[in-house]
């Protein structure tokens, strides 16, 4: 195990498991633009390590995140380099590299603007039942720019996001939960160690096999399914020839727990 804490983002290795932890509580976690330049490297560097196969972004402190610091980010919006550097990963997963591997959020406490448009870029989340959340753009004079507008209405029907996207209104984790953006809720002290026992069951899966879960689901998101279709036979031959598919068929014939490599 390997671990950074004295950052605005902090490392942790905990076998095939990579933690990436927002590291600002004094002033609830609100991201900097340092903070979200970190982040996007942390999760570069999560990408770039063939033995981490699960993130998991989780909060220092009691608040997940307050949003963003405008002041602070507000003159990278409008400059000419942006937010995200060129080449680098976003975290939101609008601009920049796409992320290729699995990420899951444990949210508790105050979860404000980046933080939910965090969570709709992941794949699973979960929260802790003290969890209050808005999308409080609207109450700003701006709108979301981090894909809650087009990922929100896809997961929890168009109603269910207009409800909070143009009122700025808070709402629980319960409601949350209801409304398809967390998967599951649990107590405050065990939403991150929840979050970690799911990302250990990925991290035991075959990676190339998750890899390609997630990209086939993700292409008919973005392209429809009939795109992601097309896909299917090409990728599994791709994948039937791996030594980890091999291993697959032995851990079964053998009755015996699977040992994937990743390759």
């Amino acid at each position: 195990m390997s671990q950074s804490t004295n950052a605005v983002i902090t490392r942790e290795k905990r076998g095939h498991v990579f933690l990436i932890g927002l590291n600002r509580p004094e002033k609830k976690n609100a991201f900097t633009l340092s903070m979200l330049r970190e982040l996007s490297a942390a999760i570069g560097e999560y990408e770039a390590d063939p033995e981490l196969r699960a993130a998991v972004i989780f909060a220092h402190g009691e608040s997940f995140t307050a949003g963003l610091d405008l002041m602070d980010v507000a003159p990278a919006m409008s400059g000419k380099e942006g937010i995200v550097l060129e080449g680098a990963y976003d975290p939101l997963g609008v601009h920049g590299k796409s992320r290729t591997k699995p990420m899951l959020c444990a949210v508790q406490g105050l979860c404000l603007t980046i933080g939910i448009e965090l969570m709709l870029a992941s794949d699973i989340n979960i929260l802790a039942d003290n969890a209050v959340m808005a999308q409080i753009e609207v109450k700003r004079g701006i709108f979301p720019f981090g894909g809650a507008n087009q990922r929100w209405a896809a997961i929890s029907g168009w109603g269910n996001a207009m409800r909070y996207l143009l009122t700025g209104d808070e709402f629980d984790a319960a409601t949350a939960y209801r409304i398809g953006i967390a998967q599951e809720v649990v107590p405050a002290d065990q939403v991150l160690s929840r979050a970690i026992a799911i990302a250990e069951t990925i991290a035991a899966q075959a990676p190339l096999g998750v890899a390609a879960t997630l990209a086939s689901a993700r292409l008919a998101l973005e392209k429809g399914q009939q795109a992601s279709f097309a896909e299917l036979v090409p990728q599994i031959k791709k994948l039937m020839v791996t030594k980890d598919a091999s291993e697959g068929v032995m851990s079964f014939m053998q009755r015996r727990p699977a040992v994937f490599k990743g390759c």
